[in-house]
């Protein structure tokens, strides 16, 4: 039996969510899983997500003198979390357990007595900390995709490089001003690269 020391008490999800990685360090045996192409959406923000597979797993709230076990239905998904894993409102309902967000306290039916599942305020701020840096490494991985995207590396013209400000072909040179007493000219070409060409006095 595993104990999970973070897991997401989700009272707005509407899913089981196990991440692979989760799974792979409680040493699951495959054969548990079955395959689901069932996308959903919500968890990683405007995009759909694919579940891998979904595996049912007992779960147990309480201690050895007075626990609960139900068996609750997870969609394994292979993206990391910084989470072992986010229970929803499925959750709740199989335990008919009531959240207590001001005290961070969960509560349901036990065998004998109320079972309070808690846990620090520390911890909590631990744990949404940890998720707003996950949450910015992936915005700012996914800016820095589009901006690759986006930038179109262009190869060196040779036409644009040091002929750029050379003569063209057919040049036609004109007098700017007649009535000067300096001949000052300007060489204008007259070829399909005039548009390159300098003024020259």
């Amino acid at each position: 039996m595993k104990r999970l020391t973070k897991v997401l008490m989700d009272g707005g999800s509407g899913l089981n969510i196990m991440y692979a990685k989760t799974l792979d360090a409680m040493g699951i045996d495959r054969s548990h899983i079955r395959s689901t192409r069932v996308p959903f959406h919500g968890v990683m923000p405007r995009k759909r997500a694919i579940p891998l597979r979904q595996i049912d797993l007992p779960i147990i709230f309480g201690d050895l003198a007075n626990y609960r076990t139900e068996t609750l239905t997870f969609e394994v998904v292979g993206f990391h979390g910084t989470y072992h894993a986010i229970q929803g409102r499925l959750c709740y309902a199989k335990f008919m357990a009531v959240p207590i967000y001001t005290y961070l306290k969960l509560k349901m039916l036990g065998p004998h007595v109320v079972i309070t599942v808690s846990t620090s305020f520390q911890r909590a701020y631990e744990c949404e900390v940890e998720c707003c840096e996950h949450a910015s490494a992936i915005i700012a991985s996914e800016e820095l995709a589009v901006i690759k995207e986006g930038t179109i590396e262009e190869a060196p013209d040779s036409k644009w490089s040091a002929r750029s400000f050379e003569p063209a072909e057919g040049i036609k040179v004109v007098l700017i001003d007649p009535n000067s007493s300096k001949d000052k000219v300007v060489r204008i070409g007259i070829g399909k690269h005039a548009h390159r060409l300098p003024l020259r006095q």
